[in-house]
């Protein structure tokens, strides 16, 4: 069975893809240092400079050249910079690029492939590991699960309990709810109604994350999720009910949730990028409440909050940042073990302690996947979510604040020197570019 195939190369790349996290960089730290302790399986570690991106132009960064103390660093540097990342994807049809992805691997003698990423990178990782079975060529493809969506997996998390990175930006979103409530309680007669935006295309993990805020549900606190189904108009009334109520209304709601057309733009995935579009659904919310009018003194004011929320240190979660160092740990314990084709994932034990083992799933059961948010954990009101979810994802955001290095006032982040492989091959543009 190829899974199982045994490489005598014994060269090592590491990629990722899609969007950055707080934590994925804490992911490539654990198989750069897991991979280190085994120097008789291990031999030279090269990083794919913006992922697959750097591996079809043969841009291979030598992280076995770097000094102990950057790759250490790792672990408080948040988003993609040190290698970086990209959004380029394998299709079938680009064969060119696939004959190139085989060239680059056999000139530089690699043997492993690690990929750190969400979906669309886990079938990115899976085409390669199949087109290298069918080549003939010795090569174990094993992937690192990242998303911040959360969206990767099975629906029913036997597969995938959750993802790094996602614990974070729920943290995030926890702790500026908070603040923002502290805002709106003292402004409130002039602006009463404080609408917020949240990343969140088409799942509704990381708006519904606003309810670790108000576990209680003491606040004025609305969360509309793409799965809510619910219109501009429905929104706007439940909005002034709760002016009638309380006079003031804090309105969480997803990028993705429906206000019509907002001019989206698409990434090369065929992925909506709201942060690259014309307009935002807060946007359209706000000026639709203020046109309209609400039921009480001031005007609706909004927040749209960009990629801080992937990329901001000091949010991280400290469950998840540990998390995320183990999925990449186990990663290189399943190229060790158990071979090409797999995904390193997170199963949580059953109970009421929170803790998890680190697992396996078959790259082509994830590749492309999309979980659903659970129906059950959404309320009857559309426009909350059940104790369930919060008991689900309480666990993740942790407790204390991570420690980030501070040198001269600067948080010190991972730097590499820029040390790539020598070229063996020719200059090479990329077939979707052509």
């Amino acid at each position: 069975m190829w899974r199982k195939q045994i490489t005598m190369n014994k060269n090592v790349i590491i990629a990722q893809s899609g969007g950055p996290s707080p934590v994925i960089n804490n992911t490539l730290r654990g198989i750069i240092e897991t991979c280190k302790m085994f120097p008789d399986k291990f031999e030279k570690i090269y990083g794919g400079w913006h992922g697959i991106e750097g591996v079809l132009k043969e841009e291979l960064l030598d992280l076995s050249a770097q000094q102990e103390e950057e790759i250490s660093l790792l672990r408080t540097t948040p988003a993609a910079g040190s290698i970086g990342t990209c959004r380029y994807k394998l299709k079938a049809a680009q064969t060119e690029d696939m004959e190139r992805v085989i060239q680059v691997l056999k000139s530089h003698n690699v043997g492993y492939f690690f990929y750190i990423g969400g979906n669309d990178s886990m079938d990115t990782a899976n085409k390669i590991a199949k087109l290298a079975h069918e080549r003939g060529l010795a090569l174990i493809a094993v992937g690192g699960s990242k998303t911040i969506d959360n969206d990767v997996g099975d629906s029913e998390f036997k597969l995938v309990d959750h993802t790094p990175g996602y614990g974070s930006v729920a943290r995030f979103w926890a702790y500026n709810v908070q603040n923002a409530n502290e805002e709106n309680l003292g402004s409130s007669p002039a602006d009463p109604v404080l609408v917020m935006q949240v990343m969140g295309r088409k799942i509704g993990f990381i708006p519904a994350a606003a309810r670790l805020a108000d576990p209680k549900r003491q606040l004025p606190l609305q969360i509309y999720m793409p799965e809510s189904k619910l219109s501009l108009a429905e929104l706007t009334d439940n909005v002034n009910d709760e002016l009638v109520k309380s006079k003031r209304c804090l309105v969480i709601v997803s990028e993705g949730f429906d206000v019509g057309d907002i001019g989206e733009a698409k990434d090369s995935f065929g992925h909506t990028e709201f942060s690259a579009s014309m307009f935002t659904a807060q946007q359209v919310i706000v000026n639709h409440l203020n046109k309209v009018g609400i039921k009480a003194k001031g005007m609706a004011r909004g927040q749209v909050v960009g990629t801080d929320q992937r990329d901001t240190m000091i949010y991280a979660s400290t469950v998840d940042l540990d998390e995320a160092y183990k999925v990449g740990q186990n990663a290189v314990v399943i190229a060790l073990e158990h071979g090409s084709g797999y995904m390193s994932t997170i199963l949580r034990r059953p109970g009421l302690i929170y803790n998890v083992d680190y697992d396996k799933v078959p790259l082509d059961v994830v590749a492309n996947s999309e979980r659903e948010f659970p129906k059950h954990w959404i309320a009857a009101n559309k426009m909350d979510v059940t104790d369930d979810f919060v008991k689900y994802a309480r666990p993740l955001i942790g407790e204390d604040w991570v420690s980030v290095p501070v040198i001269n006032g600067v948080q010190r982040f991972a730097r590499f020197e820029q040390i790539f492989a020598g070229q063996k091959l020719p200059k090479y543009n990329l077939q979707a570019g052509k």
